[in-house]
Parts: structure tokens; sequence; C-alpha cells
């Protein structure tokens, strides 16, 4: 028979208790860095093309890649590509069986974050 008391039940889990743990948090932001790291890709292909088009065209996308939009995205797709490196290096780490302890996933996606952040600093003062 039907359960008449169905719609009384709350949603599991519901989004008044819910926390999102640092783990879920970093595996979806490797996803969407990995998505993001096209964008950047894009652009740099589009620079290249452009400089073997003809001295015209290579004006408008050097114009916008030297632009302040252009340069955000380019330091955006610097720290996803160092967030999602990073990332992936933890994968192979769990993967291999190590770090899978509570605390030590926890320590390790905060390092995955400074870290990207860190290398990203360091990447632009040296380029």
């Amino acid at each position: 028979m039907a359960d008449v008391n169905r719609g009384n039940r709350p949603l599991s889990p519901h989004l008044s208790i819910y926390r999102p743990q640092l783990t879920s948090m970093t595996s979806i932001l490797t996803r969407l860095t990995g998505n993001a790291l096209l964008l950047g890709a894009l652009m740099v292909v589009w620079w290249l093309l452009a400089a073997a088009t003809g001295p015209d065209y290579f004006a408008t996308a050097d114009w916008f890649m030297t632009s302040i939009l252009g340069k955000l995205i380019m330091l955006g797709s610097i720290w996803a590509l160092w967030y999602h490196s990073l990332a992936g290096l933890r994968h192979l780490i769990w993967d291999a069986g190590h770090g899978l302890e509570f605390e030590m996933a926890e320590k390790m996606g905060w390092a995955v974050i400074g870290g990207s952040v860190l290398l990203t600093i360091f990447t632009v003062i040296l380029l």
C-alpha cells in the first residue's frame, strides 16, 4: 500500500543541516578548473592563429589579450592550471591508497588550495 505520510518527510540531506565538505568542494573545483582551462587555451590558439593570419587580425587579438579582461582570464588560467595539476597529484596519491584518512584528506585539500595560490603568485612574479 502507498505511504500516506510521504509528503511530510524531510528531504535528505536537508539544506538546513547539510554542510559541504572540503574534499567534495575541491573535487567539484577540479572539474570546473579542467573545463575553464579550455577558455585560456582557446585564447592562446586564437592569438597564435591571428599572428599567422596577418598584422591587422593580430592587432585585434593582441589588443584583447593585453586588455584587463584578457589579463584576468589568463591569470585565472594560470591559477586553474596550478590548481588542476596539484589536485591531480592529490588524486594520484589517493589512488595509491595513501592520505585517505579524514585529517590527511583535509590537509591535502588545503595544501592544494594554498599551493595553487602561492604557485600562481610565484608564476606571475617570475614571468
